[in-house]
């Protein structure tokens, strides 16, 4: 109890609820809304529209859309009801609830009943749990990201897709061909040395969360960029070092990467060529490693590279 009252009034003060019922302010409530929001009712657990959604996005208040908490702060409880271990800032008033014990969350922006605040339960770090009724929200789910696209061919592309498809904010990678003259060209034909292609993988990555730099080191530190007739025991122009650029962006962080790589005294063999036509490879190369569910026995990371 002690816990319960000193936490309410260090953070906010006791302020009396306020039934609002102008509905010409505030969105129409239908008789279950109102009767969680302007009544302080609950209800059942284990059946509200977001007692388990992952969705990346934001929860606003059902009755003045006021936003109330993100999908970051949202975490699994399993106690029937949506749980958040924060709160957008200044979105939420508390107070006693009548029964003395428990702290009623209501929305700071219109009064509206929005559930209870719980502490000291383990669940995370923070050691706050807001369970919220899913009938008084709304959840608005993120603007779908503008992804980007980048190609490497770095020898053998199964071991180049195994590296690029496990790192953070690719969203998908493909194998296939690039930098030849032929239409449609297939394995043998490129093994063959008769298109001029290398083998390439596309990287479509989310820039929010990773980089085309961060990809650069990525692609440096999975191969052997100074071996100019391959990579390893996999001789011949597929196999050879390229980054393809879409933009002069692009280039420019390559370059400085090479750059980079030269000064600490080694010698890059790796070709800057415009990105042209990708041609996807046979479904039998996609994924390969994964597909096998061994290592790449092609390709290491040398993650110190550039310490």
């Amino acid at each position: 109890m002690l816990i319960v009252s000193a936490f309410v009034q260090s953070q906010v003060a006791v302020d009396t609820f306020k039934e609002i019922h102008n509905a010409a302010q505030y969105i129409h409530l239908t008789p279950e809304e109102a009767q969680v929001m302007l009544h302080r009712g609950t209800e059942a657990p284990f059946v509200g529209q977001y007692d388990t959604t992952t969705q990346r996005g934001t929860y606003y208040c059902k009755r003045c859309h006021a936003p109330l908490f993100r999908s970051s702060d949202k975490f699994a409880s399993s106690c029937g009801w949506p749980s958040f271990d924060d709160a957008i800032k200044g979105a939420l008033k508390f107070r006693l609830d009548p029964d003395g014990k428990r702290i009623e969350v209501t929305c700071a922006n219109c009064g509206a009943h929005l559930g209870h605040l719980f502490l000291n339960e383990g669940f995370t770090p923070k050691e706050k749990r807001y369970c919220i009724n899913s009938i008084a929200m709304v959840f608005v789910p993120d603007a779908r990201p503008v992804l980007k696209t980048a190609y490497f061919a770095e020898g053998c592309f199964w071991g180049a897709q195994y590296y690029f498809s496990h790192e953070k904010g690719v969203v998908k990678t493909t194998v296939g061909y690039m930098g030849g003259h032929v239409k449609n060209p297939t394995y043998e034909e490129v093994s063959a040395h008769k298109t001029g292609d290398f083998e390439t993988t596309k990287v479509v990555y989310d820039p929010r969360v990773t980089s085309y730099d961060a990809l650069v080191r990525l692609f440096f530190e999975t191969h052997n960029f100074t071996q100019t007739n391959g990579q390893g025991v996999d001789i011949g122009q597929q196999y050879r070092s390229v980054i393809f650029y879409s933009s002069p962006e692009q280039k420019a962080i390559a370059e400085k990467y090479i750059h980079l790589l030269t000064i600490k005294g080694n010698s890059v063999a790796t070709m800057l060529i415009p990105a042209s036509t990708f041609w996807k490879a046979e479904a039998y190369h996609q994924n390969y490693y994964e597909v096998q569910g061994v290592m790449p026995d092609c390709h290491r990371r040398n993650e110190a590279l550039f310490k």
